[in-house]
């Protein structure tokens, strides 16, 4: 079962001018930003959309230090660009998620929401 949602971008894997895939978070109640999934490969469309909505991350982004596996249970891990957690986009996800409260599937991209902040997005719940 799919249900479409929103979340914060995070970080992107590719190149800058054309992101491959973004990694996505949300606020908790005590206003840490957690992660949350990573999308399908963008559309080369949504791509060169998102490009241009990012900002690079500033000194003190919340996951600066951090590693993300190249996929489920891989020691592979992805090379990521963080940038401002400020930009808002609508996707679809399985509503299976880990035990950590992250999707347990990569997030189908629908659409960017500049027109939402972090603020608007539903609040990060862990289900354990």
């Amino acid at each position: 079962m799919r249900e479409t949602t929103e979340a914060v971008v995070g970080a992107f894997t590719g190149p800058a001018t054309a992101p491959r895939t973004l990694l996505l978070g949300r606020y908790d109640t005590a206003g840490h930003f957690r992660y949350t999934g990573r999308t399908t490969t963008l559309p080369q469309t949504a791509s060169r959309t998102v490009a241009g909505l990012l900002t690079p991350a500033e000194a003190g982004h919340p996951w600066t230090g951090w590693s993300f596996s190249a996929g489920w249970g891989s020691r592979e891990t992805l090379d990521v660009a963080l940038v401002q957690p400020e930009l808002v986009v609508e996707v679809g996800v399985d509503v299976a998620r880990d035990t950590s409260g992250r999707w347990r599937h990569p997030a189908r991209w629908h659409r960017a929401r500049p027109d939402l902040a972090p603020a608007d997005v539903t609040l990060f719940s862990n289900p354990g």
